[in-house]
């Protein structure tokens, strides 16, 4: 049913999109209709929400009708739970044989910021994004943004199919491999150590619980401790396993959480200023 469906779907982009380009000559914005006609490979219904998608937050401007700052972070959020989806959809169905956690860890390796990024660079959105100086290239998480917010404005403008025909063919079938994707391993483990050597904070790794599942195979629950905070868990089948997932979930919260970075570097300045006194 989902690939008759997609079919279906194919055809009607195909015949869509000569009816909008007949239609959009005679548009007043009908440059950046066929600007991002050149980017998702079809015509935006609303072309409000991809010009949003491209609005940084340091250019907001008021909504007329509501008075609200209008920028890309509601989109980005809502791209985020869309990608992830379509993201899991993709490799659930390729790698039709491989377990639960490899499917999670080859999502992870899509979806990670600095994978976004690039993609963002490849399809050129980088040249789009509206902002405030500094310019972009000050900001690492910035076109990774924008890419999960034009997943949202596809998303709302066309829906679920659209959004997984735009990133299966303008982006996996073009960028991504994903049988080598899968032989490449992202040690979250050493980024983090790298990171804390860096900052020059300590980071521990415990091994906070050990039991089995149904089958009697071992399971390991390992908690990352930066600057003595718990900073993340994570749960495998082998001790690498649970510190790689703890590894990413406390990076993911130093790269997003900044109260949560500023408080363990404090800490660690405070435990210093102890040792030296």
């Amino acid at each position: 049913m989902l690939v008759s469906s997609l079919k279906n779907m194919l055809i009607n982009v195909v015949w869509r999109n000569q009816i909008d380009k007949v239609r959009l000559l005679f548009s007043k914005k009908r440059e950046s209709y066929f600007l991002f006609y050149k980017i998702l490979g079809f015509f935006p219904h609303d072309i409000e929400y991809y010009e949003k998608a491209l609005m940084h937050k340091s250019i907001a401007v008021r909504s007329k009708k509501t008075g609200r700052l209008v920028n890309n972070e509601r989109l980005e959020f809502l791209g985020d739970a869309i990608l992830d989806a379509i993201v899991g959809d993709i490799v659930y169905n390729y790698f039709s044989h491989k377990h639960e956690g490899f499917l999670t860890n080859i999502r992870s390796k899509i979806v990670q910021r600095d994978s976004l990024n690039k993609l963002a660079v490849e399809i050129g959105l980088d040249k789009l994004i509206k902002c405030a100086p500094p310019s972009p290239t000050h900001n690492h998480s910035l076109c990774g943004n924008a890419f999960e917010a034009l997943i949202g404005a596809i998303y709302l403008d066309r829906g679920y199919y659209y959004c997984k025909w735009f990133f299966e063919h303008k982006i996996v079938n073009r960028f991504i491999n994903l049988d080598k994707l899968a032989q490449k391993e992202v040690n979250f483990k050493s980024k983090l150590v790298e990171w804390s050597q860096k900052n020059r904070i300590e980071v521990s790794f415990e091994l906070i619980e050990q039991f089995f599942d149904e089958h009697n195979n071992p399971i390991f629950q390992t908690e990352i401790l930066i600057a003595g905070v718990s900073s993340g868990q994570g749960i495998g089948y082998s001790k690498k396993e649970s510190q790689q997932k703890a590894s990413e979930m406390a990076i993911e919260k130093i790269r997003t959480d900044k109260d949560f970075v500023q408080f363990i570097q404090q800490k660690t300045e405070d435990s210093v200023t102890i040792t030296e006194a």
